[in-house]
C-alpha cells in the first residue's frame, strides 16, 4: 500500500534525501503528481565502449551521486533485471529481455534496468492529466524511448524536443554534438498544455513584418478570403469572394484602421508585431541558453539546467498549484522554478550535497519561501552511523552532511584526485582589512587516532589555514585532545582580549546534534559575532565544488 506524507495534514514541500526508487515506493501516492521531469545521469561525458563493456556482476553496484554519471552492472542492478523480467508488466518484461539478449550485462543494461524500475513508479504516481518530460542524450535516448513505449504505451508519446545547448564547435572526425533531447510522454490523451511562446528572430520580422504604420508600428498583412463552402460569399468594395468575416466585420476592420490595401486594390488585414506573443514552441529549442560558469545563474554544479528550459517546461504541462515532482532534482532547479511560479514541488536526491545545496540556494533566492520538509537526514547519532556506513560512498554523504552542518562550504566536488587534505572550509573576517581568513575542516567517518591531529595541523601550516576542525563520527581519544589542545590558541587582531579560541578544535557528531559548532569571532555589520551557525544565511551564494 502506497502512502502520500502530505495526505495526513496541510501540503508541504518535500525534499527528499535518498533513493528515489525507495521514496517513490513508500512516499509517493497513486496519482498525486501533475508533471515530472527528470534529468537521470545519461553519461553525456562517456563513450560506448564504457557503456556497453560487460561486467561480471563481482564488482559493487555503484550509487549514483551529484557527481557519477553511470550506473554499473552489479548485484543491485541483476536484481532488478530479474525482477523486472519475472513479474514486472509484459510489454516491459520482453522488452528488457530482448535488450538483454542483445547487450548482455553491460553498463548500459544496469541503466536501463534501473531506470526501468523508477519509470514504472513514476507513471503509478502520475495523474491522468499529468505529463513527463525524460532528459537525456543521444548515447542512451533511443533505448529510453523503447522503456518509455513499454511503461507509459507508443499512444502516449508526445513529442521529442531538441535542445541546442551549446554553441557551435568544431570536430575534426566527426559532427559537433550541440544538443540535447526531451522525451516528453502523457498518462493519458488528456493532458494540461498551455501554449508557450518563443520571440521571432530578427530575419523573420524582417521578411515578414515589412509594413511600417505612419505611427511606426510594424505589420505584416494576412488574407482575408477565406473558403469557399465554408465562409460566406458575399461582394464588399466591389469584390466578390467568401470572406473569412461578415460584412459589418469587414466594415469595423476598415473603420479602425485594420484593412491593407495592397497596390493592385485588394484588402488584407494588419496583423500588428506589438500585438503578437511570439511564435509558439515547437519542437526545436534554440532560444535557451545553457548555464556556464561566469553566469549570475550559475552555481558550478556539473549538469545545471537553466531556469529558462524548466520554466518553459513547467508553464507548459502544469498549473499553478499542482505539483512537480523531479526524481533526480540534482542542484534543484526544477524545485526553483516550481516555486517561483506558485507550483508544489517534490525533489528527490541520492546525494547529501545535493539536498544541501537546493535549501541554501532555495533560501537565498526567494525572501518569501512556501513551507518545506527535508526528510531523510540524519536526526541522531544512530542515523549519522548508518549514513556513514551505508555502502561504499557512504562516508562520503557523512562527510557532507558534517560540512553542511557546520555551514562550511564543500573543498572539492570530486571524490577522485588529491583533496590536500581540505573536506570543507569556513571563511571569516575578523579584523579590519577585510582580508578574509580560513577555517579548514577535515571529516573522518572511521577509527580516529592522535595522527588525524597532527596530519590537519600540518595540513593547516601549509595552506595558511588560522583555525583547523577535525569533525569525528568515533570519540576521539585522550592523546588526540591533548595533542589538539598543544597547537595553542588563535587571537584575531579585531578581538584583541577576548577570549581566544583553540588553533585546533575536535567536533564529534555527538556534538552537531547537540548544537555545537567551531569556535570563532568575526566581524560583521560593525558589531562582534560568534561563528555562523547553521540557521544563519549565508553571506554568499554556496557554489557546488567550492
Amino acid at each position: 500500500m502506497h502512502t502520500l506524507w502530505f495526505e495526513m495534514g496541510e501540503w508541504k514541500n518535500q525534499l527528499y534525501f535518498g533513493d528515489n526508487l525507495a521514496i517513490l515506493r513508500d512516499r509517493i501516492g497513486d496519482e498525486s503528481v501533475d508533471l515530472i521531469y527528470l534529468d537521470p545521469p545519461f553519461n553525456s561525458n562517456a563513450t560506448y565502449n564504457v557503456l556497453f563493456d560487460a561486467r561480471d556482476g563481482e564488482m559493487s553496484s555503484s550509487q549514483i551521486t551529484a557527481f557519477e554519471d553511470t550506473w554499473q552492472w552489479g548485484e543491485e542492478s541483476a536484481a532488478t533485471y530479474h525482477e523486472l523480467v519475472t513479474s514486472g508488466p509484459p510489454m516491459l518484461a520482453t522488452l528488457l529481455g530482448s535488450l538483454h539478449d542483445f547487450l548482455g550485462n553491460s553498463n548500459m543494461m544496469a541503466y536501463l534496468a534501473m531506470m526501468a524500475a523508477r519509470l514504472i513508479e513514476l507513471h503509478r504516481v502520475l495523474r491522468d492529466t499529468g505529463s513527463l518530460y525524460l532528459h537525456c542524450d543521444s548515447v542512451a535516448s533511443h533505448y529510453l524511448k523503447l522503456l518509455l513505449d513499454a511503461v507509459f504505451g507508443p499512444k502516449q508519446f508526445c513529442r521529442e524536443i531538441v535542445w541546442k545547448c551549446t554553441s557551435a564547435h568544431s570536430n575534426a572526425k566527426t559532427y559537433g554534438n550541440i544538443h540535447q533531447n526531451l522525451l516528453f510522454y502523457t498518462k493519458t490523451s488528456s493532458f494540461t498544455f498551455n501554449v508557450q511562446y518563443t520571440p521571432y528572430e530578427q530575419e523573420y520580422i524582417d521578411t515578414y513584418y515589412r509594413y511600417t504604420d505612419e505611427d511606426g508600428r510594424r505589420f505584416m498583412s494576412s488574407d482575408l478570403v477565406g473558403h469557399k463552402g465554408v465562409n460566406k460569399i458575399y461582394e464588399w468594395h466591389g469584390i466578390e469572394r467568401p470572406w473569412r468575416y461578415p460584412a459589418e466585420r469587414m466594415d469595423e476592420l476598415e473603420k479602425t484602421g485594420r484593412i491593407f490595401w495592397t497596390k493592385n486594390g485588394f484588402p488584407r488585414y494588419k496583423r500588428y508585431l506589438d500585438e503578437m506573443p511570439g511564435l509558439p514552441a515547437q519542437t526545436i529549442w534554440t532560444d535557451i541558453q545553457p548555464v556556464v560558469s561566469w553566469s549570475t545563474e550559475g552555481l558550478g554544479y556539473p549538469t545545471q539546467k537553466p531556469e529558462a528550459l524548466l520554466r518553459r517546461i513547467i508553464l507548459s504541462s502544469s498549473n499553478e498549484e499542482d505539483v512537480v515532482l523531479d526524481p533526480f532534482c540534482g542542484c534543484g532547479t526544477a524545485v526553483v522554478v516550481a516555486e517561483d511560479t506558485a507550483r508544489r514541488w517534490i525533489g528527490i536526491d541520492v546525494a547529501y550535497m545535493a539536498i544541501a545545496l537546493i535549501r541554501r540556494r532555495l533560501e537565498e533566492t526567494f525572501s518569501a519561501l512556501s513551507p518545506f520538509d527535508v526528510d531523510g537526514v540524519p536526526k541522531s547519532l544512530q542515523d549519522a552511523r548508518a549514513m556513514a556506513h551505508s555502502g561504499p560512498h557512504g562516508r562520503y554523504q557523512f562527510q557532507w552532511w558534517a560540512i553542511d552542518t557546520l555551514g562550511a562550504r564543500p573543498a572539492n566536488e570530486q571524490r577522485k584526485g588529491p583533496d590536500r587534505g581540505v573536506d570543507g572550509q569556513i571563511l571569516f573576517i575578523d579584523d579590519t582589512t577585510g582580508k578574509p581568513k580560513s577555517i579548514l575542516v577535515q571529516v573522518k567517518s572511521g577509527k580516529v587516532s592522535r595522527s588525524d591531529v597532527a596530519t590537519l595541523v600540518g595540513d593547516m601550516e601549509n595552506q595558511g589555514h588560522v583555525i583547523g576542525v577535525l569533525v569525528t563520527l568515533e570519540k576521539p581519544t585522550d592523546k588526540m585532545e591533548k595533542e589538539a589542545l598543544a597547537a595553542g590558541f588563535y587571537e584575531g587582531p579585531g578581538f584583541k582580549g577576548r577570549d581566544p579560541v583553540r588553533r585546533v578544535q575536535i567536533l564529534t557528531a555527538a556534538d552537531l546534534f547537540a548544537g555545537k559548532r567551531v569556535k570563532f569571532y568575526q566581524m560583521g555589520n560593525q558589531t562582534f559575532k560568534e561563528a555562523i551557525t547553521k540557521d544563519e544565511k549565508p553571506k554568499l551564494q554556496m557554489r557546488f565544488g567550492e
